[in-house]
């Protein structure tokens, strides 16, 4: 009876729209993740999709965009029909967030000017390396400011036309609300925001103004940008257009109210209530990055570092690696076609599953093996373009634990670097929270991680929900700050929906944070045949 009342409050929240409605576009899936009143996850959508190499640029269409998010929506009603026999016509809020940085460029009538080019584009070093003596600050090769310049200095024919520039998330929050508006977090990854006014630097903003002023006269990059809003505040609602452009059955009513639309790494903050100083949080997706909200401002620059903001506009370190989980999901596959050859197919999950146990099998240091992650550039090892590399002596101890070892420890390399990084500058963490899929198979990649960053990992529950569950958070937030709620997002998580969460924290095993450091060590020493094989081939 009590798990049948249960099942009848969850059908009457979504049939009164007492729910929040939460969508990531991360680089190869789209997800969808509806939570009730108290933040628990209620039902989800997806679809997959890959970024296309045109021309030598990473890109996604603008129509493959429309067609996953109406997909990934449908599968998620879908889901919500099933569950709970009730079809939602609203939502209390709906929140989207998207893969951070990159660049769309439209002109004034709304067109795009040139194909999107993703964060995952490594064509922006003269950009970047001038704009960080500039401003004395460092401006990644993927930020939005970056490939802007770049574009300038390029001399683009498409610049001259160029009216607003946005984020992936600010797109498609613009399709739906009709307004040009970015979360904290989001913007602070296209231009640096100065944590003090939670909007963008205005020194820097004048400094650029000037430098491009030579080639552009009376361009104003400021007038490019999307207004910055922090969380909570209010960021639209949606319109007849954006909800038939969402939905096309028509089922689907205007009116719900949006909250700023995020980046990826704030989604991933809030999915692991890693808003406060102090705590921290490892995101590993396609591209694997660790946050750090700070106490304080760095005493120096550093190219291995971003300073970005949490979704409330807390100055963050950000440690971001091109390169994450995609190899590893090569593998899998690969070892997938081996059992299927040999009449025993296994679904995805189980072989994956199997897989990463067995590493915990493996030698601390992986046996004397190495192994390089990398499909694109790699900008804190200074690579522009990847080769995955398998690398091993006569010497060494070949086993399948001993190779997923490698393959693991080969996520969480380049990241290890960054945070070696942190640490010199006697950055205090209290609680490192982890979240994404390599996080369901129990113990594992926790372990591992734990043993890169010598620092205790957490891991929830909801790991694997990772950024829609994020933003859907966001959110619910938002609605209950425009129904009067004046806790801060930090109190929100923390008292909301935190308080009973499931978590389970490992600390480093001094066995394997031993056999890390020795694989770090031959990690960056074998980076020397990673940059001939990027010669080479």
């Amino acid at each position: 009876m009590v798990q049948q009342d249960r099942v009848d409050d969850l059908r009457e929240a979504v049939a009164t729209g007492n729910t929040a409605l939460g969508i990531e576009l991360g680089s190869t899936r789209i997800k969808a993740c509806l939570v009730g009143p108290d933040g628990t996850p209620l039902a989800s959508g997806s679809h997959e999709w890959e970024n296309e190499y045109v021309d030598r640029t990473w890109t996604y269409s603008l129509d493959s965009v429309r067609e996953g998010m109406q997909h990934c929506y449908a599968e998620l009603v879908a889901d919500v029909e099933r569950r709970y026999g009730v079809r939602p016509t609203t939502f209390g809020a709906i929140g989207v967030s998207a893969m951070m940085h990159g660049y769309l460029a439209f002109d004034a009538q709304g067109e795009l000017l040139v194909p999107f080019r993703t964060w995952r584009n490594t064509t922006t070093g003269k950009a970047a390396s001038e704009l960080s003596e500039l401003f004395d600050h460092n401006i990644p090769l993927r930020w939005s400011v970056a490939h802007l310049y770049q574009a300038i200095l390029d001399d683009e024919p498409h610049v001259a036309q160029v009216a607003s520039l946005t984020t992936l998330a600010g797109y498609v929050h613009r399709i739906l609300t009709g307004r040009s508006v970015l979360g904290v977090g989001d913007a602070s990854g296209m231009f640096p925001v100065d944590p003090t006014t939670r909007t963008y630097d205005r020194r820097m903003l004048a400094q650029l103004d000037e430098l491009v002023g030579v080639r552009r006269p009376g361009l104003a990059v400021e007038s490019l940008l999307p207004e910055v809003l922090v969380a909570g505040q209010d960021a639209g609602s949606l319109t007849v257009e954006g909800a038939a452009w969402l939905d096309p059955s028509g089922a689907l009513l205007p009116g719900v109210p949006l909250c700023p639309p995020e980046g990826d790494a704030g989604t991933g903050m809030v999915a692991t209530s890693s808003v406060a100083p102090r705590t921290g949080n490892v995101s590993a997706g396609t591209s694997i990055f660790a946050m750090v909200v700070l106490e304080h401002a760095l005493a120096t620059r550093h190219h291995e570092l971003d300073l970005v903001t949490t979704p409330a506009g807390d100055l963050v370190a950000m440690v971001h690696c091109n390169n994450g989980a995609s190899e590893l999901a090569a593998w899998a596959d690969l070892f997938g076609e081996l059992t299927a050859a040999l009449g025993t197919p296994a679904a995805p999950d189980d072989v994956f599953g199997a897989l990463f146990r067995a590493a915990l099998d493996g030698e601390a240091d992986g046996g004397g093996l190495l192994a390089y992650n990398y499909l694109s550039g790699e900008p804190i090892t200074g690579l522009e373009e990847g080769r995955p590399l398998f690398v091993r002596t006569p010497a060494s101890r070949l086993t399948l634990a001993n190779f997923m070892r490698a393959q693991v420890y080969s996520a969480f390399g380049t990241l290890a670097l960054g945070m070696r990084v942190l640490d010199g500058e006697g950055v205090a963490l209290d609680a490192m929270f982890a979240h994404g899929g390599i996080f369901r198979t129990e113990g594992v990649a926790q372990r591992l991680l734990a043993a890169a960053i010598g620092a205790p990992v957490t891991v929830g529950r909801t790991a694997g929900e990772g950024g829609a569950w994020g933003i859907a958070l966001l959110a619910a937030y938002a609605r209950a700050v425009a129904d009067g709620d004046e806790q801060s997002l930090d109190t929100y998580l923390r008292e909301h929906v935190f308080a009973t969460a499931e978590l389970d924290t490992v600390a480093p095993d001094p066995e394997d944070a031993a056999g890390f450091a020795a694989y770090l060590d031959r990690y960056d020493a074998g980076l020397a045949v990673e940059r001939a094989a990027v010669d080479a081939l």
